[in-house]
């Protein structure tokens, strides 16, 4: 059997794609969809998200609020190697804002700031909690480079239990993330124990995060199903890897699939992103338990046509 032919990833300088920090990089970041790239990796959720909000005589890149603990976020991007300035900089921000989560997104760090950053989380109130990022950019042949947000310093088993300040005990696991991790939960049990049986697979174990994938059968695609706290919405969308080719055949039948899947669909071709992502909302409470059969009903719903519609594209012998 003749192995499978594999790309190679080549690395993209930062300047290529964002030649200015404020009015490229930073604005890029701000975008939702980008800035969740980032929450992802950091393992928070932010809302109320603004551009070079004022701090004294200077402006901070980015300055939000955790949704959960409502703490002050601010992001402070150097598309260069660290320096002492930078440094001085996100102490300032982070002092003029009393911010409670400080980040700091660089293309490369030396060892001394990054022993600073582990100094301060080591040092620092319980509630304040330090990040260095390094941005990297990679692409195989000629794809659309992808950005990858590589945590190089974090507060101490921040990866095991995200930290809360106020009221909240500090050993537990963020509200949030149980909440996201018990509504997947109850979601995925009442799918199972559906009658008739749906034909939707499944098998993945429900974790603590805003989405839940399901697979249909093929590497190209697959369908996430999202729990949005902030803008209070769910969504069920076709995710689609690096195809733009797929994307666009579906995109010229736009007619005949939001006929199929009963309304119209939000297309986004992203040109800052390797995915393609084809989308449809309903507004719902996350707090309120209550109603959650209703938006299981929807999910499960919307995710059958999804995978009815989408899947006869991706393997031309389904339902035939």
């Amino acid at each position: 059997m003749e192995a499978r032919r594999l790309g190679v990833l080549t690395k993209v300088d930062l300047r290529k794609i964002w030649p200015h920090e404020a009015l490229d990089f930073t604005r890029w970041l701000s975008n939702e969809e980008n800035i969740q790239l980032l929450c992802d990796e950091l393992d928070i959720e932010l809302e109320n998200i603004k551009v070079e909000e004022a701090a004294g005589r200077f402006n901070v890149d980015i300055v939000a609020e955790e949704v959960v603990t409502k703490r002050r976020v601010i992001i402070e991007n150097q598309l260069e190697i660290t320096d002492h300035k930078h440094l001085g900089q996100l102490l300032t921000y982070a002092a003029a804002h009393d911010a409670g989560i400080i980040v700091w997104n660089v293309k490369n760090y030396t060892e001394e700031h990054k022993q600073a950053i582990d100094w301060f989380n080591r040092n620092m109130p319980e509630g304040i909690s330090f990040f260095l990022v390094q941005v990297e950019l990679w692409q195989i042949a000629d794809s659309p480079p992808a950005p990858k947000f590589n945590v190089v310093s974090q507060p101490n088993n921040w990866a095991k239990t995200v930290k809360r300040t106020g009221n909240v005990d500090k050993d537990l696991p963020s509200e949030l993330k149980l909440l996201q991790q018990k509504f997947w939960s109850d979601f995925r049990e009442y799918v199972n124990n559906f009658i008739p049986k749906t034909s939707l697979n499944l098998g993945r174990t429900p974790r603590p995060q805003h989405w839940y994938d399901i697979s249909i059968g093929t590497t190209k695609a697959l369908i996430a199903l999202t729990f949005n706290s902030r803008q209070k919405q769910l969504g069920c969308e076709l995710y689609i890897r690096s195809d733009g080719a797929f994307y666009q055949m579906l995109k010229n039948d736009k007619e005949k699939i939001e006929a199929e899947v009963g309304g119209p669909l939000n297309w986004m071709d992203l040109p800052d992103s390797t995915a393609f992502r084809i989308i449809t909302y309903q507004n719902f409470n996350p707090t309120s338990e209550s109603g959650w059969q209703s938006n299981f009903e929807w999910l499960k719903s919307k995710a059958e046509i999804f995978q009815k519609t989408f899947k006869r594209y991706l393997v031309p012998s389904y339902g035939s």
